[in-house]
């Protein structure tokens, strides 16, 4: 990673509040390139397709073990100083990913740590001092947490937004050469579902900023106060890719996406313990440099599984599926992809 780029955003890391949090630029940009994978035999959907594929790397095996192995398939750019972007949780969430699988996890993976922000709604933690305290309850004790928005925000370009040129993050988020997006991938009750996608669109954003950005709250107002004004579904979803490409342009070829699709509540795990229980199978672990293909193949997974009626409904009357349309024209990734079993 280049020093003098992550200097820069560390100088430019104060809080900023006012019209800038809501600037508007117009057309697309190209995503940075995603890091190179060997290749394997096309079988999704069972249809050969004509251009380039990303590779998305799949085991139906849901343990520590497994997600290693998958990880050391595309962690090539992983290096340096590493974030782990995970969703901790609300205090006794039910379906988080496992804290002795992530703790084998974290262990595998160099100088690292998990990262977080803090929330916008006024949950458990809603406060650096809660979220601190909700990280104790639900076991989050065994390696560093970084709350990133603790101490502030920082203002990262958005290249080719439509809604905004510039994203609000949380500011310890240019103190890391590398990030890893270890994903819960499940039903969201805004979302309609949180993949990757969402974990870092929402999960890096700055509370008292950034995540107002992408809900559409006027910054002098509080989440509930402010329901009559925050964006429609299709807005939403365009937003939360946009804040999640402004992460994906910092760390460029040092970013990696791991979901793991377990307890597929159609809540999500910010519900805490008043989540629907998961009424679809467990599927696996998914494992790609690309989002879109990750997300993609995740949302097929979904809909080839059975008993899907109830998470496919909360996608859809979310619009959900809008949110890969959305990272596809800011082509942040690639939709085509190859399901690869190294089961």
């Amino acid at each position: 990673m280049d020093i003098s780029r992550r200097d820069f955003f560390k100088v430019a890391g104060s809080t900023v509040i006012g019209a800038a949090a809501y600037s508007i630029a117009g057309g697309f940009g190209s995503a940075l390139a995603q890091a190179p994978v060997v290749g394997s035999t096309q079988i999704t959907n069972g249809i050969q397709s004509v251009g380039s594929k990303a590779k998305v790397y799949f085991t139906k095996h849901i343990d520590a073990a497994h997600l290693i192995k998958l990880y050391d398939l595309i962690n090539e750019g992983i290096y340096g100083k590493v974030a782990i972007k995970l969703h901790t949780g609300e205090k006794n969430g039910p379906n988080i990913i496992p804290r002795d699988m992530a703790k084998a996890f974290w262990q595998h993976v160099p100088n690292s740590s998990i990262v977080e922000t803090n929330t916008l709604y006024k949950g458990d933690r809603y406060t650096t001092e809660g979220h601190k305290e909700t990280l104790k309850v639900n076991g989050w004790t065994f390696c560093p947490v970084d709350i990133m928005d603790e101490y502030g925000n920082v203002m990262l370009p958005v290249r080719g937004g439509r809604h905004f040129k510039e994203m609000s993050l949380g500011k310890n988020i240019v103190n890391y050469d590398a990030m890893v997006v270890l994903t819960h991938f499940k039903g969201h009750a805004m979302g309609g579902y949180g993949g990757s996608m969402k974990n870092i669109a929402i999960g890096c954003a700055d509370a008292k900023i950034g995540k107002k950005m992408v809900h559409g709250v006027p910054l002098d107002k509080e989440l509930d106060e402010a329901w009559d004004v925050v964006y429609k579904q299709d807005m939403l979803m365009e937003t939360m890719a946009e804040s999640a490409k402004a992460t994906i342009d910092y760390f460029g070829k040092h970013i990696v996406f791991l979901n793991v699709m377990r307890r597929m509540s159609v809540d999500c795990d910010c519900a805490g313990t008043s989540a629907a229980e998961p009424t679809i199978p467990d599927i696996g672990i998914l494992a790609s440099t690309d989002i879109l293909a990750i997300d993609q193949a995740s949302v097929d997974l979904v809909y080839a599984s059975p008993h899907n009626k109830d998470l496919v409904e909360r996608i859809e009357s979310r619009h959900g599926l809008h949110q890969l349309a959305a990272m596809h024209d800011l082509k942040m990734g690639n939709d085509k992809y190859e399901l690869i079993s190294i089961d």
